[in-house]
């Protein structure tokens, strides 16, 4: 891949016919990473489900990167957690397909989805990070990003237990 087909690769709005890729992209990190601590694939139907459960026009977005050949990484807001008085809060997350890392595409499609949430009714955006994780870590940061908390040996994978680092960033 070429800067070139980095600058342009389009930032979108996700359609459904960006299931296949987002479910290919995120199946591998399911698989090979511990920064998801889903263990099995979710099948297309369950990517059905996750697909729908976005607004696209609210606090809940989902955006991809598309360098002409379909979805290469995505980023998303959705519910924090599911009680009401959380609801101005969302939690944030950025995905790429693993040959298009380290390019600018995370930042490029973060950029997207806080300007869209800048008109939206959303207080607070927070990320966790499975650690370690430095170039995830280094792009929370770069957004404002700023350390909550961490919790420890919270999530088991790959037969070990994992720390998650809590980010948030203050959006109004």
């Amino acid at each position: 891949m070429t800067v070139t087909a980095i600058a342009d690769a389009a930032i979108r709005p996700a359609e459904a016919s960006d299931l296949s890729a987002l479910a290919g992209i995120y199946d591998h990190y399911i698989v090979h990473s511990t920064i998801t601590f889903d263990l099995e694939p979710l099948g297309i139907e369950g990517w059905r489900a996750w697909f729908e459960s976005f607004d696209l026009r609210g606090r809940h977005r989902l955006f991809v990167a598309d360098a002409g050949r379909g979805a290469i990484g995505y980023s998303s807001s959705r519910s924090f957690r599911p009680k009401g008085a959380y609801a101005t809060s969302v939690e944030t997350s950025v995905y790429l397909d693993p040959d298009w890392q380290g390019r600018g595409l995370g930042a490029r499609l973060y950029t997207a989805l806080f300007d869209a949430l800048a008109s939206e009714d959303v207080h607070r955006a927070y990320a966790g990070i499975t650690l370690p994780n430095p170039s995830s870590l280094a792009l929370h940061q770069r957004f404002g990003f700023e350390h909550a908390g961490t919790f420890r040996q919270v999530g088991r994978k790959h037969d070990r237990y994992w720390d998650v680092a809590w980010y948030e960033k203050a959006l109004r």
